[in-house]
């Protein structure tokens, strides 16, 4: 598969782009229902467009209190592998749309980039599979089954336990998840890691109300102290996570030097990065704690006194390759046996959600690495996520054999789930002519 064999013009990606990406598919609850509406007419736009690029059986799967995800396959050539293609039809929400150069609902193209909520996370993907479906003319050297999601952003719903219930649905010897993208623009990046997570909750009440805190300070115990002792456990004077049995090792495949993460993370001028050691294995490939909320008096309303009941919500992120329960029974562990000033935290453990470690020794990682390098004109490389997709390890679990690849139109840089979000279309082109040309790679080295 060269470009000029390739039928699908990057003028007709980009206006199926825009089309997708001016839909505000929504999967977050609590919007109109006008928003919930989005996701029914995001899903006919991508099973059409799907269709039209000869997909077929295209019909929905439906589960309770999840929106449908669009399915279709096409059969296999005799002896040639199946490949499965995954991304989802759902976005965030906009946000401060003030915050935005232009609407996010109105897709956008400037500077060679197409700007709006979803044109990156992870429309582009979606449309790249369609390309790379055109590209073959609708009758591609392997067999194809396609499911594009639409409510991968608020954890799958239903869909998460599907998988394991039905693994004939899913059966096949590959899979391109498309929800990932280029380490950063021109690199074309294989994604072969993603971290886990791991949630809890930690309380404390300590009196039966507040007291005034020049009569009782100082010996009635302070619940937001008691709660701050314990969350400052949780890292060492480095900033490295001190929580006993979570897995680390160094990262060595690509990643991102320190001052392309300070300009990715806005870290503010002056202040260093925290922690130690490689800054693969901090975001990759070893734990990471985050307060994502705490209960506390707020600065505004505050009073003179001690606090009877504090409150506080923990993200970890687990090793790819660790059990995220295994990961979060440590951490409960270690916030139990805390106690501050000798009282003891309640610790709740809350959900959880397995990282993903691929075996890249295959003949589909084979064929994805002559693909991927051959359409950006440079080697491929093996990067990491921090983030998780929470249908890859129930994909994986229901078909173990097949090999997993990560990629897709997205790079580091694209602003997902931010303001001014924006896929190149430089990029789009790349993967949407990598994911064709892997189709005849891989059916050409297969046996």
């Amino acid at each position: 598969m060269t470009r000029s064999q390739t039928p699908a013009s990057l003028s007709a990606l980009t206006q199926d782009l825009t089309r997708l990406a001016a839909i505000p598919s929504i999967s977050a609850p609590g919007y109109p229902e006008s928003t919930h509406a989005a996701l029914g007419e995001a899903y006919e736009l991508t099973a059409e467009l799907l269709r039209d690029a000869g997909l077929q059986n295209v019909a929905p799967l439906e589960l309770p209190g999840t929106a449908p995800a669009v399915t279709g396959e096409i059969p296999a050539p005799p002896g040639a592998p199946t490949v499965l293609l995954y991304s989802h039809y759902d976005v965030v929400p906009a946000g401060d749309e003030s915050l935005w150069t232009s609407p996010p609902w109105v897709p956008t193209e400037r500077d060679g980039a197409l700007y709006g909520r979803g044109t990156s996370d992870s429309k582009a993907n979606v449309i790249g599979h369609v390309g790379a479906l055109r590209a073959w003319d609708g009758k591609p050297p392997v067999g194809i089954k396609v499911i594009i999601e639409g409510q991968e952003e608020v954890g799958g719903g239903a869909l998460l336990t599907y998988p394991q219930a039905h693994p004939e649905t899913f059966a096949c010897d590959a899979m391109v998840i498309a929800d990932m993208g280029s380490v950063r623009p021109g690199v074309p990046t294989l994604t072969v890691a993603l971290r886990g997570m791991a949630m809890a909750t930690i309380e404390v009440t300590t009196l039966k109300g507040a007291k005034h805190s020049g009569q009782f300070g100082g010996a009635a115990p302070d619940a937001l102290l008691i709660l701050l002792r314990a969350l400052a456990s949780l890292h060492d004077d480095n900033g490295d996570v001190a929580v006993a049995g979570l897995d680390r090792n160094e990262w060595t495949g690509e990643s991102y030097s320190d001052d392309e993460f300070r300009e990715l993370a806005e870290v503010l001028p002056g202040l260093p990065l925290q922690g130690t050691g490689g800054l693969g294995s901090r975001v990759w490939s070893g734990p990471a704690i985050t307060v994502t909320g705490i209960d506390v008096p707020s600065v505004a309303n505050a009073l003179n006194a001690v606090s009877p009941h504090a409150k506080a919500k923990i993200n970890l992120r687990v090793h790819p390759a660790q059990d995220a329960g295994e990961a979060q029974a440590a951490l409960v562990r270690h916030l139990e046996a805390v106690k501050p000033f000798g009282i003891a935290l309640e610790v709740t453990a809350q959900e959880t959600g397995n990282g993903f470690a691929a075996d890249t020794t295959g003949p589909a990682y084979e064929a994805a690495r002559k693909a991927f390098s051959a359409a950006w004109g440079t080697t491929a490389v093996f990067a990491a996520g921090g983030g998780s997709i929470p249908l890859v390890s129930a994909l994986q679990s229901a078909v173990p054999k097949a090999e997993v690849l990560l990629v897709g139109a997205t790079d580091g840089y694209a602003n997902i789930h931010a303001p001014d979000e924006r896929v190149l279309l430089d990029e789009l082109d790349k993967a949407t002519l990598a994911e064709a040309t892997f189709f005849g790679e891989l059916a050409a080295g297969w046996s």
